[in-house]
């Protein structure tokens, strides 16, 4: 099946008991047995459900992957995939990156004796000089969280490789729509469900998919012993919105093209971040590596903090709120919101100053968002 298909079909068959198109939504904590060892495939639902099965299923074909695990945000997806680490391992990680993941790795992971290296996305050099002995996997973004630097996956997967390690790549900001990262040796594919898969900014939710079988039959018995799995209600609101995923995402990267061009030209903007510009130092990357640029556009704005919050006060159909990928348009202010939770002098020296905005293009009328940019600028 093509991916239009995938997200409306895949995982997702007609119910076997009452021919319901749609995926029921089995809202029940247990499940009858009848006899010692003998169930119809479900036993108690932290541990499995079939409205998050149709979700796993989906989401690792879209992935292309063999197989998908879903939790109850994207931050419990990524400590499920931290959790195949033990005290004393070392992990690399490009060093523009989501301020939630900075957090989990450096305050919560490293209480427990796992650390972290930083390097600069795009250089695979650094890469390899930052590997240790007990180095055990290498996390990346592409494009990153909120610059949109690009990775070039094949050549980290290669050299992940050659060293006997893991690879994981947080597909958030393209979407299985514009990029699958295992058919580019990714080991691990992770999302944060809550963004452009479910679309609609009202659930929370994550998702891994990988084709290694020791490596899901570890995270499964993780996402069972530690819980931190999606109710029934959440994953079929997700699976709701999945299904225009495609459209979605064409509106997002039309719309967000011209919201780049739009601030490429302006007098006030400082710096455009979008890798559909030709501009940009991994455009030629983007347009190997991924089928479409995304609906993510940050910029730099000419001036003071006080001057961003005029302009975010300005703004009428962009709301400024964190998350992303709804169908709705938001703008983020990085350095106090997203990743708030990196030291100021980190953050700073990594590009999120105080002048960047980070603008999640919704599918509205290109005309409004374009007039909305252009007042609240003016």
């Amino acid at each position: 099946m093509k991916f239009s298909t995938k997200v409306i079909h895949a995982g997702q068959e007609p119910d076997p008991t009452t021919g319901a198109v749609m995926t029921p939504i089995y809202q029940t904590s247990t499940y009858a047995q009848t006899g010692l060892g003998e169930h119809k495939g479900y036993e108690y639902a932290r541990t499995g459900n079939p409205t998050r099965t149709a979700l796993e299923a989906c989401v690792a074909a879209l992935e292309n992957g063999q197989y998908g695990l879903a939790f109850a945000s994207g931050l419990a997806a990524e400590h499920a995939i931290l959790n195949l680490l033990r005290a004393g391992d070392h992990l690399i990680a490009c060093d523009d990156l989501y301020g939630g993941t900075y957090r989990l790795f450096e305050r919560v992971m490293g209480r427990y004796g796992v650390s972290a290296s930083y390097v600069t996305a795009s250089n695979l050099v650094e890469y390899e000089k930052a590997i240790r002995p007990n180095t055990r996997l290498i996390w990346l973004e592409t494009p990153t969280n909120p610059l949109l630097n690009l990775v070039d996956i094949q050549a980290v997967a290669r050299l992940a490789h050659q060293h006997g390690l893991l690879l994981v790549v947080d597909n958030t900001f393209a979407s299985p729509y514009f990029q699958n990262p295992l058919d580019l040796g990714a080991d691990i594919v992770l999302h944060s469900t809550t963004k452009y898969i479910n679309g609609h900014s009202d659930v929370i939710g994550g998702v891994v998919v990988t084709s290694n079988q020791e490596v899901y039959e570890e995270l499964k018995f993780h996402q069972n012993a530690v819980g931190a799995v999606p109710g029934p209600f959440d994953v079929w609101l997700t699976l709701r919105g999945i299904k225009t995923l495609a459209v979605r995402m064409k509106q997002h990267e039309e719309n967000a093209i011209s919201v780049a061009r739009f601030l490429d030209e302006h007098a006030r903007v400082e710096r455009v971040y979008y890798p559909g510009l030709p501009s940009h130092p991994d455009h030629a990357l983007a347009k190997r590596q991924m089928r479409g640029f995304g609906g993510m556009v940050s910029f730099q704005l000419k001036g003071t903090r006080a001057d961003v919050d005029n302009v975010l006060r300005r703004l009428k159909v962009f709301t400024l709120a964190e998350s992303l990928g709804g169908v709705e348009s938001l703008v983020c202010h990085p350095a106090t919101m997203t990743h708030g939770s990196i030291p100021q002098e980190i953050r700073e020296a990594r590009g999120v100053v105080d002048t960047l905005l980070r603008l999640s293009v919704g599918i509205e009328d290109i005309h409004d968002l374009l007039f909305d940019l252009e007042q609240a600028l003016a």
